[in-house]
């Protein structure tokens, strides 16, 4: 070869390599990606609030300038080798070449290996000149139906301020909600499992946040005419079909006219049916028996401790840290607010913007027991938006898009709320206490000490006075009609309540990442409660007037293996209060509690505090947690024992001026003594196969006892204890 020619190979080569070693790489938008698609920066690595071995960053790098502080600075700058970068710690132990406890992370010769290899060999730059921001994140596809067993490959795309877009599905990570109905690797690809059904895989690529729906849909196909012929009773019926003819789901059988009084009893008022009226619905034969009943029952005074106590649980504080007195007080207004009917926007607001003595106004009560504004933020939200934002008190939401400056920036309405009197001094908290708007107060950014003027999560709120109370302004912002989240948190509450599962579980987490599992009715549900001005009742009334409701539990071959979709009822377990205070009615025999009026219900109760086995044993919310507003559906070991064994159950059984005493006592036979058995406990007549059965109790032993032997066995079936 002539020498000229190898000259310019020489030259061809040198301007390759030069420029492959010049390739600038961006520490934000190249290195940070791989930190975390990694997991080096997730909470069980480097990512936890005190780091690992020495080493911290922030948690999925919502902080670049802390992180490359912590590369390029701490540890006198030794995690970092610009002399031989392939020697730094940074590549030499998540490769594997120095121990590392994280294991292996970067295959040694990988891109990803390659990039960070390059970053230190140019410098290690904290920003490159115009660089560009990410902006958003896109998926493809956003919705996948899948055979069983099936696979989707999700791509995704980073866009940029510069108007460039880039691949990056090998530096995102992807979770399924349910692994069990479809999986995803870490490249990105979707396996469909066995089972019918449906869930949303998470996309997320440096805080950006994209979902995948998808749906395993029934094998085989029912008839349209099938859906088309369903009856619609109001809007709910329709958007449920919709999505079962999606699934290729198909409906339950409509519950029987006996499970459907007790069903309804339980749900409005938290009582069982008497046997007269029982009995006076069963042979009803008006065609629209269904709804009156649910209008007479709305009606009831029974209605307004049961849906009272729903809010007790989620608002009452330790009476041992806030005051007794002021915590009854606190409960007094709940129910009187349910007395009024008054609308729940209203209800929102009364609370948010509470002012006055803790003796005399009881809403004030949460803002003694919430005392600063990071304290009170986190719980309004949850409460009334469905937005949790603890984690963003500390860093940036893993799962959402909130920041630390978007939960100071909404606590800061809270910055003014005075108090004026005796402070708390658990374990008893006795005086009273003022609260009030103050004209001084602010918060501040934890990490810039910043200080921040108040601003909603979302969408505009009006200006906060600067001698006005902000949480006034608050409170508009949040009961808006324009503000969508706060109508669909509590219609999400109130569907979970009646139908066993709520649209979106858990009730109070509405989030990109947690999507409903039927969008258009939980939309629809909300239009409908803010179009009836916000009337708890008219939205009770449209959930168990609708067909939906009154389906039967008992699935059938196209809908067994349902639990999110309602093409059933599903059967939930009866509440604490619910339970007791139905052994209660049925044995017609009292129990009394402390610190309550003689005759009162459980349901009544104004604090977890008041003792009661029973109830505690049933699931009731533990006082001694914080809030102490979670309760357990579960049904334990525990629960059948106390059933089974309880002196106290025995003692109500047994009373000497009990029912089964009376009944015992009576000119009755012992078929109608049966008959009145089975419709207290069941809401039914019993079965001639039922008849047969009970018939043995009584052969050969003394009539009480045969009754009381025959209570407690009815007591202890699941056609008692659980709501059908």
């Amino acid at each position: 070869m002539r020498p000229s020619c190898l000259l310019l190979l020489a030259a061809c080569c040198l301007t390759v390599n030069v420029q492959a070693e010049e390739r600038p790489v961006s520490f934000e938008l190249d290195v940070l990606p791989i930190f975390s698609a990694r997991g080096c920066n997730a909470g069980a690595c480097h990512g936890k609030a005190r780091g690992q071995n020495g080493f911290a960053l922030s948690l999925l790098a919502f902080d670049p300038d802390s992180d490359y502080a912590a590369l390029t600075q701490e540890a006198r700058g030794r995690r970092l080798f610009p002399a031989a970068p392939e020697r730094s710690l940074l590549l030499s132990k998540p490769s594997g070449q120095s121990p590392h406890g994280g294991g292996v992370r970067l295959e040694l010769g990988s891109d990803d290996y390659q990039t960070v290899l390059d970053w230190i060999e140019q410098g290690t730059q904290r920003s490159l000149p115009d660089e560009p921001q990410l902006q958003n994140v896109t998926i493809t596809p956003t919705e996948a139906s899948l055979a069983p067993g099936a696979e989707q490959a999700i791509r995704v795309t980073a866009h940029y301020s510069d108007g460039t877009q880039r691949d990056v599905t090998s530096r995102s990570d992807f979770q399924s909600n349910s692994d069990a109905i479809a999986g995803a690797s870490e490249s990105g690809v979707v396996t469909a499992g066995p089972l019918p059904g449906e869930t949303a895989v998470m996309v997320r690529y440096m805080n950006n946040i994209a979902l995948c729906n998808v749906m395993i849909p029934f094998p085989g196909t029912a008839p349209a005419e099938l859906y088309a012929g369903l009856p619609r009773q109001n809007f709910i019926d329709e958007l449920v079909w919709k999505k079962l003819q999606t699934l290729g789901l198909t409906p339950s059988e409509p519950a029987s006219d006996a499970k459907f009084v007790r069903r309804v009893y339980l749900d409005i008022i938290g009582r069982l049916p008497t046997p007269d009226e029982t009995k006076n619905f069963l042979v009803d034969s008006e065609p629209n028996k269904r709804a009156v009943l649910i209008d007479a029952l709305l009606e009831r005074p029974e209605y307004v401790d049961f849906w009272a106590q729903k809010w007790a649980d989620i608002l009452r504080p330790n009476p041992y840290r806030v005051g007794i007195k002021a915590t009854l007080n606190y409960d007094n207004w709940i129910r009187e607010q349910f007395r009024r009917e008054v609308p729940y926007d209203q209800f929102v607001r009364d609370l948010v913007t509470a002012q006055g003595s803790t003796w005399r106004n009881g809403a004030v009560t949460l803002f003694r027991d919430r005392r600063t504004p990071d304290e009170v933020a986190p719980m309004i939200s949850q409460l009334f938006l469905g937005v949790r934002l603890e984690c963003a008190k500390c860093h940036h939401h893993p799962f959402e898009k909130w920041a630390q400056e978007d939960f100071y920036r909404f606590a800061a309405y809270f910055a003014r709320v005075g108090h004026k009197g005796t402070g708390l001094s658990p374990p008893i908290s006795g005086g009273e206490e003022n609260v009030y708007a103050a004209v001084k107060g602010e918060v501040t950014h934890p990490l810039t000490g910043e200080v921040l003027e108040p601003r909603p999560l979302y969408g505009t709120a009006p200006a906060v006075e600067e001698d006005g109370d902000w949480r006034v302004a608050l409170a508009e912002w949040m009961t808006s009609d324009e503000n969508e989240y706060f109508a669909q948190v509590q219609a999400n509450r109130t569907w979970a309540d009646l139908m066993g599962r709520g649209i979106v579980e858990p009730v109070d987490d509405l989030r990109t990442t947690n999507p409903p599992t039927n969008g258009p009715l939980l939309e629809a549900l909300a239009d409908h409660f803010r179009q009836q001005k916000y009337d708890q009742k008219a939205l009770i009334r449209a959930i168990c007037i609708s067909y939906v409701y009154g389906l039967s539990a008992m699935p059938g071959e196209r809908n067994v293996a349902d639990t999110l979709n309602y093409s059933r009822h599903y059967r939930v377990r009866l509440g604490a209060e619910t339970l007791i205070d139905a052994i209660d009615d049925i044995t017609e025999t009292e129990t009394r509690y402390s610190a309550m009026p003689p005759a009162s219900r459980s349901v009544q109760i104004w604090t977890n505090r008041v003792e009661s086995i029973s109830l505690d044993t049933f699931g009731r919310p533990d006082p001694n947690q914080d809030p102490p507003c979670e309760r357990s559906p579960e049904s334990t070991v525990a629960q059948t024992l106390h059933l089974m064994n309880a002196p106290q159950l025995h003692a109500k059984i047994t009373a000497k001026d009990g029912r089964a005493a009376r009944l015992a006592k009576s000119d009755l036979t012992d078929d109608e003594i049966i008959t009145e058995l089975y419709l207290l406990t069941y809401c039914r007549f019993p079965d001639q196969a039922d008849l047969e059965a009970c018939r043995g109790y009584f052969q050969g032993v003394e009539r009480r006892q045969a009754v009381e032997d025959l209570l407690w066995a009815l007591l202890n079936t699941p056609e008692f204890v659980y709501k059908d």
